[in-house]
């Protein structure tokens, strides 16, 4: 049988591992691509903000439907393609070709290559749809 001890070392226990699996949880949720349909998707707009850092390079597109939160790939492969602070800014017309959220309420998609100013930036390049 426990003593009181016993159980309030297990109830912390079990508290602590349950705040760190809610922590996890959104994260989990968020990255990867199964938050994102199988069909490609293409979206063509005016850049309204960007965002270069961990743990994803984001973009905020605005298009005819409305405002697109674009999700690029995590810091150092963005860079690496090219896509750093002097590659767009806001105001700019950028294309982003990738995968839309399975959720249509929200407007959201994985940006697989970036197209702007001219200049193509595969920040995923094994997932450019027809490449």
């Amino acid at each position: 049988m426990m003593d009181r001890a016993d159980t309030n070392v297990c109830r912390r226990t079990l508290l602590a591992a349950l705040l760190c699996l809610t922590a996890i949880t959104p994260a989990l949720a968020h990255h990867g691509w199964a938050w994102t349909e199988d069909d490609p998707f293409e979206l063509t707009g005016t850049i309204e903000d960007i965002y270069i850092g961990n743990p994803h390079v984001t973009l905020k597109v605005r298009a005819e439907d409305g405002l697109w939160n674009v999700d690029l790939a995590p810091l150092a492969p963005t860079t690496r393609a090219g896509f750093d602070e002097s590659a767009a800014k806001t105001g700019d017309t950028v294309t982003c070709v990738g995968f839309r959220s399975r959720d249509h309420a929200e407007r959201r998609m994985k940006a697989a290559r970036v197209v702007v100013n001219g200049n193509t930036f595969d920040v995923y390049p094994n997932r450019v749809p027809g490449a």
